[in-house]
């Protein structure tokens, strides 16, 4: 990394102006899909070069605790772009998310004089992702056990000089940094930018149809000599008897309950840190870009996920879970008047982007959002000091999960109760002490469960949610069903789910209908 990127020295008059509010910054904001936050600091980022990541870490401020306000691609998005829990919105999965016309904060800068432009990965409407990814949220309580995914494999690719594997995401990449070079330093009013990029998301496996997920972790010689592979630690898995049923539908349908050499770990961990750090060289393009402009000085610059990565951990790959790689997602910011170097341990998550924006532009924000703005905890010049909750909420709805799933955490805890919190066991984690989250101290602490669960109903009433979702899924379910007419026997079972599908085809389609039963 050059060295004139590390030496960069804010103008302190130009920091205190924007800390003030006389004066409105620009705003760029990238945002990757499936970039573990515990990669921007120690240990994690120890295991992978991300220079760029620590350029940002080291002029500007790291959030040590962000979460997902729900661990998968569309719900996740639709939280950070309206600031709202995603029950609030009904985000219930990557088919159902935001209507076409809600208001994000993107269209608050743009009404208030701002010069805006979205590129890449969006993924926050509803009606987008595969058949077969709505069609498994939507009968994910169906008692039937199918797995959705292929199993999890690395693909090796060109050689040691091959820098664009991702080459859809570095062609969006190139687009952002041409319009930074070429149209925004024309513009007499400021600018924001969001970039959406699909790394380090596993690619889809190809063999397995036009309709597979993503399970295959590629990258090539010259990012795995990025990757410190003695550094790469092998989880700890529990015995398929003490997993948490929910943990073990999600490790089934997402092909992982096989065997797995510790080589095979090992090398899908190393070459998803490979993704990550081509991903990082892509922000480092955004950098370079506005450093070169001159805006560096003047530009906010924002990087987060929508989530993590399991990577094997919890005998799981992808996200869809609560646990630490999945839900565990980076912040870091920086830019005039944010503090530089500095690591924070308050709790915050995705919906608080969008009052941090608009405070940024100095626009009031709607009293309806669920996030509170960072800048208090940020700004070198902040006059006040806005009371936080010391809590993040993050809930799931979506496939490879067979309930809903909400999380509760807190300095010391992670709470995690499912459906209507009595007829599924929850989860009590003690990450002070347990930080690989392998034991469950729900039978241990009932006051803790008590006390959590009572903090949990007063944001969200959620065995009513719950409900909501259930009806939800029938109703979705039983539409498309509908609209299938006399194909339907011959759709469902060709999904990705079809080799288990098909070995009984007969069972599961009366398992469908007796699910059904008293709804039609």
């Amino acid at each position: 990394m050059p060295n004139d990127l590390i030496c960069h020295i804010w103008n302190s008059a130009f920091v205190q102006s924007l800390c003030l509010n006389s004066s409105k910054p620009n705003v760029v904001v990238v945002m990757s899909d499936a970039f573990d936050g515990r990669l921007t600091f120690k240990p994690g980022r120890d295991v992978v070069q991300l220079p760029y990541v620590n350029y940002m870490r080291e002029l500007g401020s790291t959030f040590l605790n962000a979460y997902s306000n729900s661990p998968i691609c569309c719900p996740s998005r639709a939280a950070m772009w309206s600031g709202r829990f995603v029950h609030l919105t009904q985000s219930w999965n990557n088919y159902k998310c935001l209507d076409h016309n809600a208001t994000t904060w993107m269209d608050e800068l743009h009404a208030s004089g701002y010069q805006t432009i979205s590129l890449g990965k969006l993924d926050f409407t509803s009606g987008g992702h595969s058949v077969s990814n709505r069609v498994e949220a939507w009968t994910r309580d169906v008692p039937f056990l199918l797995r959705q995914e292929g199993r999890p494999v690395t693909d090796l690719v060109g050689n040691s000089s091959t820098l664009r594997v991702m080459t859809k995401d570095w062609k969006v990449t190139d687009r952002a940094t041409q319009w930074i070079r070429h149209s925004s330093s024309s513009l007499s009013e400021p600018f924001a930018l969001y970039l959406g990029l699909n790394l380090p998301h596993p690619y889809r496996t190809d063999s397995l149809g036009p309709d597979a997920g993503g399970s295959t972790f590629r990258s090539s010689p010259y990012w795995l000599k990025k990757v410190s592979y003695e550094q790469i630690s092998i989880p700890k898995w529990l015995p398929f008897s003490d997993m948490h049923p929910v943990d073990y539908y999600s490790s089934f349908t997402k092909n992982c309950t096989s065997n797995f050499t510790v080589e095979e770990i090992q090398n899908i961990r190393a070459f998803y840190y490979a993704m990550c750090a081509e991903t990082d060289a892509m922000l480092g393009e955004v950098i370079s870009a506005l450093r070169d402009t001159g805006l560096l000085n003047s530009t906010i610059l924002l990087f987060t996920s929508d989530h993590g990565e399991l990577a094997m951990e919890h005998r799981q790959f992808y996200k869809m879970s609560m646990f630490e790689g999945s839900a565990h997602i980076p912040l870091v910011i920086m830019g005039p008047g944010v503090k530089s170097g500095l690591q924070l341990g308050q709790l915050v998550s995705l919906v608080d982007i969008y009052p941090t924006v608009l405070e940024l532009a100095g626009i009031p924000s709607p009293g309806d959002i669920s996030g509170h703005s960072l800048i208090p905890l940020i700004c070198e010049e902040s006059e006040h000091q806005k009371h936080r909750p010391d809590w993040v909420l993050s809930e799931y709805h979506g496939c490879n999960a067979n309930v809903s799933i909400y999380m509760l955490r807190t300095s010391q805890w992670k709470y995690v109760t499912y459906a209507d919190g009595l007829s599924v066991p929850p989860q009590l984690f003690d990450l002070s002490s347990d930080k690989e989250e392998l034991k469950n101290v729900a039978s241990h602490h009932h006051g803790v469960i008590q006390k959590l669960d009572l903090l949990l109903r007063s944001v969200v009433d959620y065995p009513s949610v719950s409900k909501m979702v259930h009806l939800y899924n029938k109703q979705a379910f039983e539409s498309w069903r509908q609209s299938l007419a006399d194909n339907y026997t011959q759709v469902i079972a060709n999904l990705r789910w079809h080799l288990d599908w098909q070995k009984n085809a007969e069972h599961n389609e009366k398992a469908i209908d007796d699910w059904l039963s008293g709804f039609i």
